[in-house]
């Protein structure tokens, strides 16, 4: 099963096929950080170039695929456009007007010509917000030209799927479209994992469901990296010991239990977001400030370690560089166990594959997780904070409509 992948980053939905017996013949992203580590990882035929500027030949010739069918099209198209952080701050976005959404139709282009037996489309689940989903329309619409302009019967499967209710200890929310040449439509794997609040009726009712894979199950066992600077500066860094864990900002407003620092929802959600031992990680950021998480319950960064396995990336992986760019390639990934489950529901259904273990990337499970740590108090530097605040008047007036 040979495959070829675009917009691939730092490796997330590659290493994930991998697992599930896929070969990935050729590697593409204009990001030479992210070149470099796919390299690093042992990938040899990758291309360092905008997507625009290479022709299907080209891919074909540097992957050693000649005239030879392609298995598999696997990509994520930048998702900047589509962003629910946009959505927020903004209330809406440029969508298809902004120029970063030509990738899409550059990831159609490939799928034209090479037509591949399967592929899959990665992106935000912003992409099909309701009444905003020009990008996905786009997509269709590309769909039923390719098919009618070359016999082909692409039928899209499409789901916006909770990578937590899978086994990836993240809750990170995403949009996945897969379609098959001959028509054969694709079955997204059912859920195994569910929230921990409802493992008491699940076990009454005798489901085989498991509850959600732990932030501590997923990082509790690696150690402290002192190489690495995780101290969290700025203004707002010295207030982090004073939120428990699982909790971010909204600790301290007039809706929660500390003290009223803050108006409720004026802040975005990762502000001050901190890990919880027994819960799933909040999804990691590309692109935090210095107050956004999520933090680790030590009241610290997550090392680039930490937040490697909780985007289940295999153990061997290896990353060099700044932390933002370290960041940025690790919280644009695809988690590489999603990738795997997905990998391994393709190969069985559309190329006869039987595969009876459980993923190669799943957490190990474990019966105890140490209680929350104690909580310190607010340190007085931010006491002037304290009084009654306004909440935020509601979604697109932005982060800065009311000020602190």
């Amino acid at each position: 099963m040979i495959g070829i992948s675009l917009y691939s980053g730092c490796g997330g939905l590659d290493y994930g096929f991998e697992k599930a017996g896929f070969t990935i013949s050729l590697f593409i992203d204009s990001d030479k950080h992210s070149c470099a580590t796919l390299r690093l990882n042992g990938r040899t035929n990758v291309i360092g170039e905008p997507i625009e500027k290479i022709s299907t030949e080209t891919a074909r010739e540097y992957a050693g695929l000649g005239k030879a069918p392609i298995d598999l099209l696997v990509g994520g198209p930048p998702c900047q456009p589509f962003s629910k952080s946009a959505y927020w701050t903004n209330g809406d976005t440029l969508r298809l007007n902004d120029p970063r959404a030509s990738t899409l139709t550059d990831y159609f282009r490939f799928v034209e010509e090479l037509q591949p037996r399967v592929f899959l489309l990665e992106n935000v689940h912003g992409l099909n917000y309701s009444g905003k989903e020009e990008g996905f329309q786009l997509i269709l619409k590309r769909i039923n030209e390719i098919n009618a302009r070359h016999k082909t019967n692409y039928v899209p499967s499409w789901k916006v799927l909770n990578v937590a209710d899978y086994g990836i200890p993240q809750l990170r929310v995403r949009f996945f479209l897969v379609a098959e040449r001959n028509g054969q439509r694709f079955l997204f794997p059912k859920p195994t994992h569910i929230p921990q609040s409802e493992n008491q009726a699940a076990l009454f009712e005798g489901s085989d469901t498991e509850t959600y894979v732990t932030a501590w199950e997923a990082i509790g066992h690696i150690p402290d990296d002192e190489t690495q600077n995780l101290k969290v500066g700025g203004k707002w860094g010295d207030l982090l010991p004073s939120i428990p864990e699982g909790e971010n900002y909204l600790w301290h407003t007039d809706r929660k239990g500390g003290l009223h620092l803050f108006g409720w929802r004026t802040r975005y959600w990762s502000f001050l977001l901190k890990l919880a031992k027994a819960q799933p990680s909040w999804t990691i950021q590309a692109q935090p400030g210095s107050a956004i998480g999520p933090f680790h319950w030590k009241n610290r960064k997550l090392s680039w370690q930490e937040m490697a396995a909780i985007q289940t990336f295999p153990k061997n992986f290896k990353i060099k560089g700044p932390r933002t760019e370290i960041q940025r390639q690790i919280g644009n990934a695809v988690p590489s166990l999603m990738a795997e489950i997905l990998a391994r529901a393709i190969a069985e259904q559309y190329f006869g594959k039987k595969l009876i273990r459980r993923p190669k990337l799943s957490v190990p499970r474990l019966e105890t997780i140490p209680p929350p740590g104690k909580v310190r108090p607010v340190p007085k530097k931010y006491h002037y904070l304290i009084g009654k605040h306004e909440p935020h008047p509601g979604t697109g007036k932005g982060v800065s409509y009311v000020k602190v």
